[in-house]
């Protein structure tokens, strides 16, 4: 396995800031040049972090999971925090260009549907290549149904003995190493 290093950022215990009128001004403010107060100036150097933890990387792996009918609010209250001209990307007041350096980024969607034949669109298992992971010690769906689920999907499956319902938490290391394996395949 190669060495990988993985900084998950969990955007409902992050603690992101408010993406409020402080926020709005220091944004503004930040774009500029312009010059802020102490509250602009703190919630100017929060975004910044935020900001180069994804400048740092080298993958960006979004998981975002159906939360009523969309993504979660959280997760858009980091996109609007992070997305910031002349940080991830430039605009010449004609044109957008690119300032994150990442060679790959890849999104994950889950959601429920129910299942049927006569469906417009088939579920994506029946069509498209999966990869999946058995965690061992899940405590929320029986590793056993996993199984079912991803042998009927005819998934690429690994299985981490040990590994909690939050895979992606218990065993970071190994969540990586499938992802970019799945990466890779999907690109041949």
């Amino acid at each position: 396995m190669p060495s990988v290093t993985v900084d998950v950022m969990n955007v409902w215990d992050e603690r992101l800031p408010e993406f409020d009128n402080a926020a709005i001004d220091a944004k503004y403010k930040g774009v500029a040049g312009s010059a802020m107060n102490e509250a602009e100036t703190g919630v100017w150097n929060r975004i910044k972090a935020l900001v180069a933890r994804f400048k740092q990387a080298d993958r960006i792996v979004l998981g975002v999971p159906m939360w009523n009918f969309a993504y979660p609010y959280k997760l858009k209250q980091l996109i609007d925090l992070v997305s910031q001209r002349n940080m991830l990307f430039t605009f010449d007041g004609e044109r957008f260009g690119p300032l994150l350096k990442t060679p790959r980024a890849m999104v994950i969607y889950t959601r429920g549907q129910e299942y049927r034949e006569d469906l417009p669109t088939p579920p994506s298992w029946k069509t498209k290549p999966s990869w999946a992971i058995v965690a061992g010690a899940d405590r929320i769906i029986n590793p056993d149904l996993e199984r079912w689920y991803y042998a009927r999907a005819h998934s690429h499956t690994i299985e981490l003995e040990g590994a909690s319902h939050s895979v992606y938490e218990s065993r970071p290391k190994e969540v990586a190493a499938l992802i970019e394996e799945a990466a890779q395949k999907s690109q041949n």
